[in-house]
């Protein structure tokens, strides 16, 4: 997974949105994926927020199963070796706070630094990765 080159790191936001056509960002996020190149990596607090929110929904879930075997969405791996990182995150951004999906994402965009967040959520404005670096984003309010 280390060499593999991502499209971006996917949030909950724009994956309910994906999956979910009554969302007032569906087109927003489908214009976006049409811009990306497969693979989309992820994690797995973002795919249980994300089917939670989708619960609805089961399609929703047959739907990422389907993206997860074709390639195209991508589960990272590496929590057990950043469990302290994502930790120190969520510390460090308690007043925000920052949900465990978002420290992940942080952590993972600290891992993965030429790869975008793919989100809804304005708090990744005020997150940093490796504590003063702006994250790229993919997301309305940058214009992506």
């Amino acid at each position: 997974m280390a060499g593999k080159k991502y499209a971006a790191l996917i949030d909950s936001g724009p994956l309910v949105a994906l999956l979910d056509a009554r969302q007032a960002t569906h087109a927003w996020a489908v214009d976006q994926l049409r811009l990306l190149r497969a693979p989309l990596l992820t994690c797995e607090a973002v795919l249980s927020e994300s089917l939670f929110l989708l619960q609805h929904s089961p399609r929703a879930a047959a739907q990422i199963q389907r993206w997860q075997e074709a390639g195209i969405l991508v589960c990272w791996e590496g929590y057990s070796k950043s469990a302290a990182e994502v930790t120190t995150l969520m510390a460090t951004y308690e007043n925000v706070p920052m949900s465990f999906a978002d420290a992940c994402l942080v952590r993972m965009s600290e891992l993965f630094a030429g790869v975008p967040v793919f989100t809804l959520d304005s708090d990744f404005q005020i997150y940093r990765r490796n504590k003063r670096q702006v994250i790229p984003l993919i997301s309305p309010e940058e214009g992506g």
